[in-house]
């Protein structure tokens, strides 16, 4: 029996004449063609990606993606075919999309790329000052800002690869820390304390939600996951209402701040 012939297979097909016709006029026709042109590849490619994985289709999908990319980006002057530029394209974005399925929680890429930096950062430092570094000296020297730091090493538990039980030398004679060490320096019982003091007079900015989040996460010091099991939503929904609420606060804080000058 003659086997039939796969659509995306088809060898006679014009792919760089198709490519310019979509990059020129955005035909629609021209980059569903291509998409089914190369739909066996980016599966072939997926596969590899997906082995042992329950995300298969979105693995498919994030390459098409990738696919996409390619058609749009292509330039048949870099010298190259598009098979050669297309398939870094596919693999890069399904790199991406696996990197950061590895995070419990959404988190902003520039809160990934900084968890990394304070390791390096803390062990560096810490072996200049022969001490833990301050969360100040880590933003100072990172060029961020000290709530940067702190979200990044709180964003950082729910990533696999970044522990807070890793150990690092604290001394010369030996002694070891860890990150949660570091950030568990301040007096906790002085900051609840000053932490009430102050959110007492700017929570009536707060919706009564973002209220219960700010009271969990931070006076009761409970984690996002926490929180979220007792007001029953996500941990992505908590961490959202939870910047959402320390903005309001801030905002709130700076024009308590602004309005006592201004009596003085």
């Amino acid at each position: 029996m003659q086997k039939q012939s796969q659509p995306n297979q088809d060898p006679k097909i014009d792919v760089n004449g198709l490519i310019k016709a979509f990059q020129q006029n955005e035909n629609q026709a021209a980059q569903d063609q291509l998409v089914l042109h190369y739909q066996s590849l980016v599966e072939t490619i997926a596969r590899k990606y997906s082995k042992g994985r329950s995300f298969h289709e979105d693995i498919c999908q994030v390459g098409m993606i990738g696919l996409l990319g390619a058609i749009r980006r292509y330039d048949e002057s870099f010298g190259k075919s598009f098979e050669a530029f297309a398939v870094p394209t596919i693999i890069g974005e399904i790199k991406r999309f696996l990197r950061d399925k590895t995070w419990d929680v959404h988190v902003p890429r520039r809160i990934k790329e900084l968890g990394p930096k304070i390791k390096g950062t803390v062990e560096q430092l810490t072996t200049e000052l022969h001490r833990s570094p301050r969360v100040d000296e880590i933003a100072k020297s990172l060029g961020v800002t000290e709530e940067e730091v702190l979200e990044a090493m709180e964003m950082g538990k729910s990533y696999q690869a970044l522990s807070v039980d890793h150990s690092i030398e604290a001394d010369s004679e030996g002694g070891t820390v860890t990150l949660l060490d570091i950030v568990g320096t301040i007096d906790q019982g002085y900051e609840k304390i000053n932490q009430r003091l102050v959110l007492e007079k700017v929570l009536h900015v707060l919706t009564e939600r973002e209220k219960q989040v700010i009271q969990y996460t931070y006076l009761e010091n409970m984690s996002q996951k926490e929180a979220g099991d007792k007001l029953g939503i996500s941990q992505m929904h908590v961490s959202r209402i939870q910047r959402r609420a320390i903005k309001k606060l801030q905002e709130a804080i700076n024009a308590e701040n602004n309005n006592s000058e201004c009596i003085k």
